[in-house]
């Protein structure tokens, strides 16, 4: 099985979620009452970075890969669980994004 068969759903995922989490912490910014959406941008911005260095890893074959899916599932979990308890839908995008994510870096590392 080649790289990108074994990798590219999660690869996919995780690009898919780094972009939602970027989306969501600029449209935070934006927001009223910024200082409220405090923990939700700084977890956005911790999963839009441990997502893109997962699929980077995936990309290259990395033999940290599976350590990196582990990670980024754990991250995700939290971007979600934060973003879901706001009813902007820019956050409700975002989690469900880091659901998916989370759910295909697992399968990665089971």
């Amino acid at each position: 099985m080649n790289i990108h068969t074994r990798y590219q759903a999660c690869i996919d995922a995780c690009n898919a979620c780094a972009a939602a989490c970027n989306a969501c912490l600029a449209a935070c910014l934006k927001e009223d009452d910024v200082k409220m959406m405090r923990r939700c941008i700084a977890l956005d911005i911790d999963c839009a970075a441990i997502c893109s260095l997962a699929a980077h890893a995936m990309a290259r074959d990395s033999e940290m890969a599976r350590h990196f899916c582990r990670v980024c599932s754990e991250v995700c979990l939290a971007c979600a669980n934060e973003c879901s308890q706001h009813a902007h839908d820019h956050c409700q995008q975002c989690a469900d994004a880091c659901k998916h994510c989370a759910k295909a870096c697992q399968a990665m590392v089971n």
